[in-house]
């Protein structure tokens, strides 16, 4: 492993930028947040990404607290990983950026690769950030796939794929993965459920 480059300024942005600044660092703890991943998993979820560039950064995230990899019980037997309540921290940056590159969202270009779980964190921020939101499950259904959050109990967390039994399920128009809370915010996404959190997605 490469020794560790660094900005040498006593600061604490530069100080953040010498761990996570790494090109494909924070696109494999916006992967990580969904739940421990295997090392086959986060490579098909990251295209682009070369095996060998992989294997360093999640060397230097482990090294660097963020992230931590155990084998798991048999009959699985394979290794994950998965963040630590340090690397877990980053989804409060995660959001941020993704508020702010969200303008740059435009009609996708022919070489842009897209998962639909990749709107999740967005999502969140925009769910977090909703006064009296209650708890549960929300499943969120695009052209590209499915993937659902749960909300209560401190940080969401969300997972790729339906859930089993979701207090509330959204379905958005096509397209809308570039503004998912936009659409909830305009009435463009469809709301199904019964309970309060789908009431209070109706009137987010």
């Amino acid at each position: 492993m490469m020794p560790r480059r660094s900005y040498d300024q006593y600061c604490s942005v530069a100080r953040a930028l010498d761990t996570v600044g790494e090109r494909w660092t924070l696109l494999i703890v916006r992967e990580l947040l969904a739940g421990p991943r295997r090392y086959t998993d986060l490579h098909a979820d990251l295209p682009g990404v070369s095996t060998d560039v992989l294997a360093s950064r999640l060397k230097e995230m482990e090294r660097d607290g963020l992230v931590t990899r155990r084998r798991l019980a048999p009959p699985g037997a394979a290794y994950v990983y998965e963040l630590t309540p340090r690397g877990r921290e980053l989804l409060g940056v995660l959001g941020a950026l993704a508020e702010w590159g969200a303008p740059e969202l435009r009609d996708p270009r022919p070489t842009d690769a897209v998962r639909a779980h990749w709107a999740a964190v967005p999502l969140m921020r925009h769910l977090a950030a909703l006064p009296g939101i209650p708890a549960g499950v929300v499943e969120v259904r695009l052209d590209e796939g499915a993937f659902h959050i749960e909300l209560g109990g401190g940080t969401p967390s969300y997972a790729d794929g339906p859930a089993k039994r979701p207090d509330a399920v959204v379905a958005l128009p096509p397209g809308a993965v570039r503004g998912i809370a936009g659409a909830l915010r305009d009435g463009d996404a469809e709301v199904t459920g019964d309970g309060p959190l789908a009431d209070a997605l109706r009137g987010a």
